[in-house]
């Protein structure tokens, strides 16, 4: 599987068979919960305490350029907006959105921040 595939699918970053998240997306209640290890190759997801603090960066960049989106399509197909208007669309789309933004965050910290995590083809046959 290609390392983009297995990130939309939110699979291991090192053998990318096994799952990094507990749950479905869908499951609002435990969307946030992750494998400490991978189910398949047993690698660490968090490295080191605190390696997911800066997920919190791409979750901010990903919420930037939907403000902007969103802006731009409300200030360019109508002359005159409601700042409310704005506003709570701006709002009701983080809320919609929040758990997949939670998620690719995540995945991107471990896939983009993580270079020292190679990947080793066939996982079993590298042991």
């Amino acid at each position: 599987m290609s390392a983009f595939g297995a990130f939309l699918k939110g699979k291991c970053p090192q053998c990318r068979e096994g799952d990094v998240f507990t749950h479905k997306s869908t499951n609002l209640k435990h969307f946030r919960e992750l494998y400490e290890n991978c189910p398949s190759c047993r690698v660490k997801y968090e490295s080191e305490p605190g390696f997911f603090w800066g997920a919190m960066y791409f979750s901010y960049a990903y919420s930037v350029a939907s403000f902007i989106m969103i802006g731009f399509f409300f200030f360019t197909l109508s002359d005159d907006v409601n700042l409310g208007y704005y506003i709570g669309a701006v709002i009701a789309f983080t809320l919609i959105t929040s758990p997949a933004s939670f998620r690719m965050s995540r995945l991107l910290m471990m896939y983009i921040a993580a270079p020292y995590r190679k990947f080793l083809g066939n996982y079993t046959d590298n042991r």
